[in-house]
Parts: C-alpha cells; structure tokens; sequence
C-alpha cells in the first residue's frame, strides 16, 4: 500500500498533476488503490498531463506517439503535436556548456556565435554560427543539468511501471519492459555522438542509392573534431520547411512537387525496404527545401531497424492488403508476432475481413496506406497479438511520409511509387546483393541435404519397422467437445440409474407380500420420479433437447 507521505516532491507533484487532471486510473494507483480496468484518460487531458510534468514527460510522450501498436490512433495524433514549450538557456550557461566540451578555447573555433538561440526542446537548443575558416555550421548543445532531470524523473517513470505491472493490463502490455524500452530511448537521446553516428550511416546508405540521384537528396555533415556527447556540430543548410516552398517557375511547380514527392518516397523506401535502417521522424519540421533546389533530411536522432525476415514479411503484407486477402494478413500477422500466445486464428481473419470490406469498391489510389496500417496494427491489438516495437516505427514513419506527401502533392498515391520497385525488391530477397554468393550458399544447402537425407530416412524406417516411433499430434479446441461428451455421458449414467430405480421398485411392488417392502417400492419411485424430473429440467435448461 502506497501513501501520499512516502512520496518526494517530484512524487507529489507528479500525483497532484494526476489529480488535477481528473485520471482516477492512476490516482488509484498512485494511492495504493486496485482499480478494476485499466483505463487511459482521454487524448487532450493526457497531453495536458505531460505537458504539465515537464520536458521529461513530453519527450516521454513523443517517444510514445511512435508506438500505434500500443495506443489508438486518436492517442498517436494527439501526442504527435505535443512540443516543450520551454525557454531557451541564456547564453552564459550554453557558453560554459559548449566551452566544457572544446579541446581548444572558442575565440580559436568560432569566429562567431549567435548567441540567441534558433530552436530549444526538452533536452537541447541550436544556435547558429560560423567557425574560423568561414564555414557556417548549427550547435545543437545540451541543456545544462538535463541528464540529473532525466534520471530523476526515469527512476519515477520505472515506479509507476512497477506498479501498472500488478493490474491486468499492466501484465497484458508487458509494462516493465515497455518502461526499460522508453527509459533506455530517454538516455540515448543524451548522447548526441549516438545521433551523429545514425547522421553518418544514413548519409553512406543514402549515397548508394539506385532508385534515385543521391545527389539530389542532402544530410548534413558531421564535424567529428567538435562534436561531442553534449555538443553536435553539423553542416548549415539553407533553406524552408518543405510544405512552405516556393518554385521560381509557377509553370513548372505541378511537375517539381511530383519530382519532389517521388524522391521522398523512393528514399524511404530504401531504408525501410533494402537498409533496414531507417529515419524514424520524416515530420514536415524535418523536410526542408533548400536554395539549391535539393531536399535536405533533417534530425536523424530517431532511428528503426528491420531485420530482413521482417523486411520480406511487410512487403508480402502491402501486396496483400493490395489483393484485399484477410487470410493472409492474417497468416503474415502472426508471423510478425512478438509472442508464442496461442491466439484464435478464424476471429483474426474475420477483423481483418470486415477492415478490408471498406476497401472492396475504392480504387487504389483512394486508399490511405498509413491509415491502413494503424488498422492492422489495431487488429493485433485488439487480439492480444504483441507485434515487435519497430512496427510501431515502421507505421508512425509511412504515416509521417504520406501525410507530407499528400499536404505537398496531393495527386501521389503511395502504390503507384512503390509499384516500379517491387520486382527489384523481389529479386533482391531471392537473389541477393551479390547473385553468385547466393548461389553459392544454396549449392551448400542442397549438398548438406543431400548428405543429410539418406542418414534420416534410414532412421525413420528402422523406427517404423520396430514399432518404437511415437507420434505427437496436438488437436486445438478440443476442450468444448470433452465437456459436451462427458455432460452427454453423465446423463445416459443419470438415466440408466432413474430407469433401474423404476425397474427395482415394480419388481418390489409386484411381489411385495409385506407392508415395508410396499413402503420401499413407493420410496424408490419417488426417487426415481424426483431424479427423472431433474434430469428432464437440466437438458431443457441447456438448450439441447435436439
């Protein structure tokens, strides 16, 4: 039992926040209470809550809009908004901060630094400036004392998991876990040499590109010598948020947002599809047209990964949902599942059937994939099926992508550009990079079982023939048959025994010379009467007279 005094003042404040707001879910267990359901507060007053909690909660709250595998999509639009709203640093504590972190004074660095800052969140600020050879580059420095907040506030966010963990609902989701999941997420985004690194790995994979010129797409450069786990310098770009471009020639505008729009696509669809290695946020915040005509990929702190089996599966799931088949998004779903959980395969295929019966008279180009997806990733939840985090990055990453894509071009249709892709997808999953290295390894495979085959059809028949083989067949539903044969069972028992009780108590009667055995024959057809009137009244009470 958890009271009000064992709490910090973080604690308390957090509760009183909880309070306010009206959450009596969690007010029940922040108070030592045992709610019965688990119950979320609406979309507006659960972002107002982590608004009023802080930096901390609302980057906690960003980090959750990118997991639609867990919260419906009203919840996933509502925390995507959500922004710290804070005051920059002032400039004295951010000079001391970005002079900790320099191996050479910073009049030697910089010949200049706007002191006044660009843009500021929960755990950093940018500030323009320009380093002494001329070169105009962004500091993206920390917020002094940020990671003692954030430990803080993780060791409350661990707390209140642990105990979410003793309800249903907690045990359902796996609420530890997910806690660990966001915590460790919180903590990385404290290293900015870990957002420089996914900056240069996106920028090598995006430079191999075939689908597109990788020249018309820009990520900034990294300077490693200045960069640091609380300071981040990279290139300057020039340029706009994407959806606020303007094209010199008006004539031309239709034809540049179409060009515009297929480069994003066939990008993304690099990552997602052949790297596996992906930027997780492509918000319009995050798309700039620059002066130079180019696109530049901003923010690269926000990073999935798919592993290829899972690559191979999301593919096959688009062509099915293309193909409106609920059998198999059914089948591929349970293959992306996360859990061993025996799940009802015929209620699956019918969610899925009744989703894709909305889409049986549109075209294709009236279908909303991203919106799609949040449908299959509900379906899963609905049914207790535990996908892998990524998907819920993987969803959140097309949902971002069409959106933009549609606010800037709204003729694209997603399928349309993945469509001239699909054979190249497909023969790199069968083939491979490199053809003769799949050959190769196939040679090998068919060899091993070639050698392998002989040994284990000899062991079989020697099995078989000496009678030592033992078969291990697993028959699902079985237990609503049993039950129905045993009641079946017990009855035929139940009548056998009324019927043998008349029998006995005519023969009785029959032959009954004294008083007693007349007083048996009538006791035993009163029993018999009683136990056949109760039989008659429980097979009309279940409903199976037929």
């Amino acid at each position: 039992m958890f009271a009000l005094t064992q709490y910090t003042n973080r604690q308390r404040e957090i509760i009183e926040v909880v309070l306010r707001n009206g959450w009596d879910y969690m007010r029940g267990l922040l108070t030592g209470g045992k709610p019965d359901q688990a119950q979320l507060p609406t979309p507006a007053v659960l972002r107002k809550i982590l608004i009023e909690l802080g930096p901390v909660y609302v980057k906690l709250g960003q980090l959750l809009s990118t997991r639609p595998d867990l919260l419906p999509k009203e919840y996933i639009e509502a925390l995507s908004e959500l922004q710290a709203k804070v005051p920059p640093v002032p400039w004295s504590e951010i000079e001391k901060q970005i002079s900790e972190q320099l191996s050479e004074p910073m009049e030697k660095i910089f010949s200049q630094i706007n002191p006044e800052a660009i843009a500021a969140g929960s755990i950093g600020q940018v500030h323009r400036a320009i380093l002494s050879d001329g070169t105009e580059v962004a500091l993206k420095v920390q917020r002094p004392n940020i990671a003692e907040i954030v430990n803080q506030d993780i060791s409350l966010i661990k707390a209140i998991a642990e105990l979410a963990a003793l309800t249903d609902f907690g045990k359902d989701y796996d609420i530890i876990a997910l806690a660990e999941e966001f915590t460790k997420a919180l903590k990385a985004e404290l290293d900015f040499t870990r957002e420089a690194t996914y900056t240069d790995k996106l920028r090598q994979n995006i430079a191999k590109g075939e689908w597109f010129n990788p020249e018309d797409l820009v990520i900034p450069k990294i300077y490693w010598e200045l960069t640091s786990s609380k300071l981040l310098v990279l290139e300057w770009l020039e340029g706009v948020p994407l959806l606020t471009a303007k094209f010199p020639d008006p004539t031309q505008e239709e034809e540049q947002r179409q060009r515009i729009t297929t480069l994003l696509f066939r990008v993304f669809f690099q990552q997602l599809y052949i790297d596996g290695f992906f930027h997780a946020d492509p918000h319009p915040g995050n798309l700039f047209y620059l002066d130079n005509g180019k696109v530049a990929l901003l923010d690269c702190g926000m990073i999935g990964r798919l592993d290829p089996r899972t690559q191979k599966i999301l593919i096959e799931m688009l062509l099915a949902i293309v193909d409106l088949d609920a059998q198999r998004c059914s089948e591929l779903t349970l293959d992306l599942a996360d859990t061993n959980t025996a799940i009802n395969l015929i209620d699956l295929q019918n969610d899925y059937d009744r989703m894709l019966r909305k889409y049986y008279n549109l075209s294709i180009s009236e279908i909303n994939f991203s919106e799609v997806f949040y449908e299959v990733l509900a379906i899963a939840r609905n049914n207790k099926i535990r996908l892998p985090g990524n998907m819920g990055l993987y969803a959140k990453t097309l949902a971002n992508l069409e959106g933009v894509a549609r606010s800037f071009y709204p003729e694209v249709n997603l399928l349309e550009e993945v469509k001239p892709l699909v054979t190249d997808l497909f023969r790199r999953q069968l083939i491979g990079e490199n053809p003769s290295s799949t050959l190769l390894r196939t040679a090998l495979d068919l060899k091993n079982l070639s050698l392998r085959s002989p040994r284990k059809l000899d062991l079989l028949l020697e099995r078989v023939t000496s009678e030592t083989i033992t078969w291990n067949i697993t028959l699902q539903n079985l237990d609503n048959l049993r039950k129905s044969i045993d009641d079946s069972a017990n009855r035929l028992s139940f009548s056998i025994l009324v019927g043998s009780l008349i029998m006995g108590a005519a023969i009785i009667s029959a032959n009954s010379g004294t008083s007693q055995l007349l007083v048996l024959s009538n006791i035993l057809f009163t029993a018999a009467s009683f136990l056949g009137l109760w039989l008659i009244i429980s097979i009309l009470r279940s409903g199976k007279l037929r």
